[in-house]
């Protein structure tokens, strides 16, 4: 053997066994946090940039002026109270029917999609409230706008008894006061906690694997990739769950007529958690399959 050379000895072939372990341990760690970073950062800032903001959350929601769902919860929400008030006997399903029809047609106008948008802009309020108050609150979005639109529109039209048409506050109920206090503490939580859990995430996944390729080489390196792409994939997961099991807590005590506009609205708020959802799928996925490829493909090189 030639002089300097080094063999491993018996003395020191237990810490083979224990790098392993230690090296299988740390991986489990990273893939965890990261699984657990990913939902939670992801909701905390979609609370704090588009849930508690008046302009992105009326933004996300504007759209469905446009829902089929929407647009026929409303137009019966209307004609149903345009009609407590004025009784026409024999033509009251007529009357009824005509109004129907009259509200659904008015949902197609830009007149309309202001009135949705106002309206919306006020619910905002209900849910600042909900997020931030002490006592839950009902989250609803309140028709009056638009029942005095459809009443205008009627009477300018010369309708018959238009101008009886009551203008009250007639409302979509999208969370329940019930369901507002279970969800308060932890929305709370999210909003405080704002952008970092999503920032740290980002933090670990470039340090971690970059640590990994200067003290421990190519291969290490190339496992720390592959682990923190199976975080992602791990977080996205979750995060869908979290999203899907939202939405039956959320709609589950929304009263049944207004369970169609409610699901559009929930749908509508959580589509940029969605989109989130398969970014990081995607991402995960590809950093886990060239860790994964790399890995192999090094140690056939060497």
């Amino acid at each position: 053997m030639a002089y300097g050379s080094r063999r491993p000895g018996p003395a020191r072939d237990w810490l083979v066994p224990v790098r392993t372990s230690l090296s299988a341990a740390l991986s489990a760690v990273l893939l965890v946090l990261i699984g657990v970073l990913v939902p939670f950062g992801a909701l905390s800032a979609w609370v704090d940039l588009e849930l508690d903001d008046t302009d992105r959350y009326v933004a996300a929601v504007s759209p469905l002026a446009s829902d089929a769902e929407v647009r026929d919860t409303v137009a019966g929400l209307v004609a149903d109270e345009a009609l407590k008030n004025i009784d026409l006997g024999p033509l009251q399903d007529t009357a009824e029917e005509f109004l129907h029809d009259t509200a659904r047609s008015f949902t197609t106008t830009e007149a309309f999609r202001r009135a949705w948008d106002s309206a919306n802009r006020t619910a905002h309020q209900a849910v600042a409230a909900s997020l931030h108050g002490d006592d839950g609150q009902a989250v609803v979005i309140d028709l009056a706008p638009v029942i005095a639109e459809v009443k205008k529109e009627l009477v300018d039209e010369g309708v018959p008894f238009a101008d009886q048409i009551p203008v009250v506050e007639t409302s979509i109920t999208v969370l329940s006061a019930d369901r507002a206090d279970e969800l308060r503490s932890s929305f709370r939580w999210l909003r405080y906690c704002g952008v970092w859990p999503a920032v740290g995430t980002v933090v670990l996944l470039v340090m971690v694997p970059g640590l990994a390729f200067v003290r421990g080489g190519r291969r290490a390196g190339l496992t720390a990739v592959a682990v923190a792409g199976g975080g992602l994939v791990l977080g996205a997961a979750l995060l869908r769950i979290a999203v899907a099991v939202g939405r039956d807590r959320v709609l589950d005590q929304v009263p049944g007529t207004d369970r169609g506009a409610a699901a559009a609205v929930y749908d509508a708020l959580t589509a940029s958690l969605r989109t989130t959802v398969w970014i990081v799928l995607l991402v995960g996925a590809v950093l886990a399959v060239g860790g994964v490829v790399g890995r192999v493909l090094t140690g056939r090189r060497g």
